[in-house]
């Protein structure tokens, strides 16, 4: 295994590639450049990579679903961090093309929700195709494929364009959150502001099914910050539940959580404890009462007190 490369979302002057960037641990490692979410975590599972940074989740589009499913499937891979970035656009172009010359522009799907209303307003004729990223759209722009392409400003010197308009973006604080993923090993350190990520599979379809999954979580005071239906591709109908939920593993009332998940569902994928991204313990939420690690140890003694005789 390559332990000093780590691959990412390509080509250069994608966002993935400034998340990565943004890790103080990114300037002694081998960056690598990947075509697609797939062979980016593909690198992983073979040892070409130790890890690679993906996008999982935009605050305006929501999960990647490219990533999400990759994570679902395949040989297992696990989280061990989070990065979140703040996302606006630059308009690149070739140098000397003006607004009223692009006919043609591009960028990632998950760009153009984000930028939907600003293409109605100034380029309502524009005619949009995707591309494998914002940076491959750069690319592409710059080969005469396309008028112009949405991608970070940065991209524009990586590619001999201009940014004709900047700070693009139909949502305010627009973030899209990524996420390093690695080979299975000890999940991250706790540091009492986790979060978790799991996929579980539903055993068969019946009332009140999802709400059983849910029931775990509740029940022990497990707070769900994200959760996502995606299909099995096993037929109409079947679906695995992507969950990202606070806490760490080590945590009593999560690792009590996910024994009962495992009990009621034929798979449960766990894909790692890891430091949620610009948060402090002060800044979690209080435990419920009754929800926290000394709790469980004092219901843990009283019971084996019951069980000698002793209560």
């Amino acid at each position: 295994m390559s332990a000093s490369r780590y691959a990412y979302l390509g080509p250069e002057g994608t966002f993935t590639e400034a998340a990565l960037r943004s890790m103080p641990e990114a300037a002694t490692r081998e960056l690598a450049p990947m075509v697609s979410v797939a062979a980016a975590l593909d690198a992983v599972r073979s040892g070409a990579a130790a890890a690679a940074l993906v996008p999982i989740e935009n605050s305006v589009e929501g999960g990647v679903t490219a990533t999400l499913d990759e994570l679902a499937t395949g040989e297992p891979l696990m989280i061990y961090r989070e990065v979140l970035l703040p996302i606006s656009f630059a308009l690149l172009v070739r140098p000397g093309t003006a607004l009223a010359d692009i006919k043609t522009v591009t960028g990632h799907p998950v760009s153009q929700p984000q930028v939907r209303n600003w293409l109605a307003a100034n380029l309502p004729d524009a005619v949009w195709e995707s591309a494998a990223s914002n940076g491959d759209g750069a690319r592409l722009v710059q080969e005469g494929r396309y008028d112009a392409a949405f991608a970070g400003e940065f991209a524009a010197s990586r590619y001999g364009l201009e940014p004709l308009v900047t700070d693009i973006h139909d949502a305010q604080n627009a973030m899209t959150r990524f996420v390093l993923a690695g080979r299975p090993a000890r999940p991250a350190a706790w540091t009492g502001a986790d979060k978790t990520s799991l996929v579980l599979w539903l055993g068969d379809d019946h009332p009140g099914a999802l709400l059983e999954l849910l029931q775990e979580f509740s029940a022990r005071g497990v707070n769900l910050v994200r959760i996502e239906s995606r299909p099995t591709g096993e037929g109409i109908g079947r679906y695995c539940f992507s969950v990202d939920c606070e806490g760490h593993i080590t945590d009593r009332r999560v690792g009590s959580a996910l024994m009962g998940l495992k009990r009621i569902c034929p798979k449960v994928r766990f894909l790692g404890s890891y430091p949620r991204a610009g948060m402090s313990p002060e800044d979690m939420a209080p435990l419920r009462h009754g929800t926290s690690d000394e709790a469980f140890a004092e219901a843990a003694e009283w019971l084996a007190r019951c069980q000698d005789g002793r209560a």
